[in-house]
């Protein structure tokens, strides 16, 4: 298993990251892995816009959700009958939305390995490729001559994490007070869906703060992106439901 994640997943991404290394001006590792997040950005680009539609699409099907979750509280058999003809009444697939997630992580933890080793040690060299021009050694390991990416980064960290923010914040549809009798659950679900837009920027800070800054200004390009793309996938497809 490890030598395949090694051949299928680390290797392409370590040959690329050399590759950019090597053209980029000055060597600037920080530039190859503006190119190097570009790519494997593009690459996913599929699964990513798939998996925003998902999420948008759900978030806009939540208040319908709740209301079938009311309507049959003493019938867990009907509830998820109901909520299975929703999802197919409005093309939805809740598993859709996590599935894309799910494939990126391989491509995380190859990134953070990548990171790791590029420039740590001359046996991480041995794995490139014979038509990628071998370094003679990695002499700048920065961005722009100012950051040291092979260490830990406070303010590429803490960038990461507003990025996130921006990008949770942009998926959560305003929905109406629930004031109902019988209405805590669809309360606590939105209070978790509320922390959960605070969490994971303070977790992405907290981890960034721990691995190497290039792993951080990685994950804060990244994110960036698909802020961007969610933002023309979303004037795009327009989910929002028309006034009546």
């Amino acid at each position: 298993m490890a030598s395949i994640f090694s051949t299928v997943f680390y290797q392409p991404i370590f040959n690329l990251l050399v590759f950019f290394y090597n053209i980029v001006p000055y060597h600037d590792l920080g530039l190859a892995i503006l190119l190097l997040t570009i790519v494997i950005k593009l690459a996913l680009l599929p699964l990513s816009k798939q998996s925003i539609k998902s999420q948008k699409a759900l978030q806009e099907i939540q208040p319908k959700i709740d209301e079938i979750k009311k309507k049959y509280a003493g019938n867990k058999e009907e509830m998820a009958r109901a909520t299975m003809a929703l999802y197919k009444e409005n093309k939805v697939n809740p598993l859709s939305s996590c599935l894309p997630l799910l494939i990126q992580l391989p491509f995380l933890f190859a990134v953070f390995q990548v990171f790791r080793d590029f420039g740590a040690n001359g046996k991480s060299l041995d794995y490139i490729y014979s038509f990628i021009a071998r370094p003679e050694s990695i002499s700048s390991i920065g961005l722009f001559g100012l950051l040291d990416l092979s260490k830990p980064n406070a303010i590429l960290a803490v960038l990461a994490g507003a990025a996130q923010f921006w990008q949770a914040k942009m998926m959560v549809t305003k929905r109406p007070t629930v004031k109902a009798p019988g209405a805590k659950d669809e309360d606590m679900m939105a209070m978790m869906n509320k922390q959960m837009i605070y969490m994971m920027p303070v977790m992405t800070v907290i981890i960034g703060l721990s691995l190497p800054g290039g792993l951080s200004l990685y994950w804060l390009i990244t994110t960036l992106l698909t802020g961007v793309q969610q933002l023309y996938v979303f004037k795009k497809n327009k989910l929002e439901q028309p006034v009546k």
